[in-house]
């Protein structure tokens, strides 16, 4: 059952959004930093810790869905609440703290400059540990591959996303509901000859829990990989 917060909508034409799963320690830091820039609105995917009341406390509103769906399905419901508001563009930050809140005004100037309906923010892999360097090394090389056409990071979350690709990935719903959403979405911007960007932003890992399960991650982008290939080949 989804129970939506009944404070006000924002009236600003650009919306922080943050999807969220048990992220109790974090969530209070990010919502307040983003604040600084963004009307800040917290999708909590299920979560059974006090990340809800944490972020409604550092002044973000929040809609809860139950039970647990994925980072996919809350950015799906973060973009339709934010197109029913006639939100102009989102920007989506991890709430863990690996995306730095300050680093949103870089995203706004690239849109006023670029008017891109994609720009994603790109870190730097050396500055990775190893075994995420070696992985979105090898994920970017396979799907840069697939797409035939360089993508500098197609796994960070830190994005700017238009209004235009929100509305295309509701009316097209996509089959992925996890972490595959956020490379799938990179497929559609092409896919319609969108306009896609990027950013370079900071690369922050200070021992954070990932949400990801390595061997079933690695299968779904697998697939999503060879069927990015079949579609852009058509």
């Amino acid at each position: 059952m989804q129970n939506p917060s009944a404070e006000p909508a924002p009236s600003a034409a650009l919306l922080a959004l943050i999807p969220a799963y048990n992220e109790a320690a974090h969530i209070s830091g990010v919502v307040r930093a983003a604040r600084q820039y963004l009307p800040v609105l917290v999708i909590d995917d299920g979560s059974t810790d006090d990340t809800a009341a944490l972020a409604r406390a550092a002044g973000a509103r929040v809609l809860i869905q139950q039970p647990n769906q994925g980072k996919g399905a809350a950015l799906l419901r973060g973009f339709s609440a934010a197109l029913q508001e006639g939100v102009e563009a989102v920007v989506t930050l991890d709430a863990d703290g690996q995306h730095d809140p300050a680093e949103i005004p870089a995203f706004l100037r690239r849109r006023a400059e670029t008017q891109a309906d994609l720009i994603i923010g790109k870190r730097n892999f050396r500055q990775m540990p190893a075994v995420r360097r070696l992985s979105n090394t090898l994920g970017t090389v396979l799907f840069s591959w697939a797409a035939g056409q360089p993508i500098a990071d197609n796994q960070s979350g830190y994005r700017l996303i238009s209004q235009r690709l929100m509305r295309l990935l509701i009316e097209q719903p996509s089959r992925e509901r996890g972490f595959e959403f956020e490379v799938e979405m990179i497929v559609r911007c092409i896919q319609h000859g969108l306009k896609l960007d990027w950013v370079e932003i900071r690369t922050i890992y200070a021992g954070e829990k990932s949400h990801i399960r390595p061997l079933a991650h690695l299968a779904g982008f697998l697939q999503l990989c060879w069927r990015t290939r079949q579609i852009l080949k058509s």
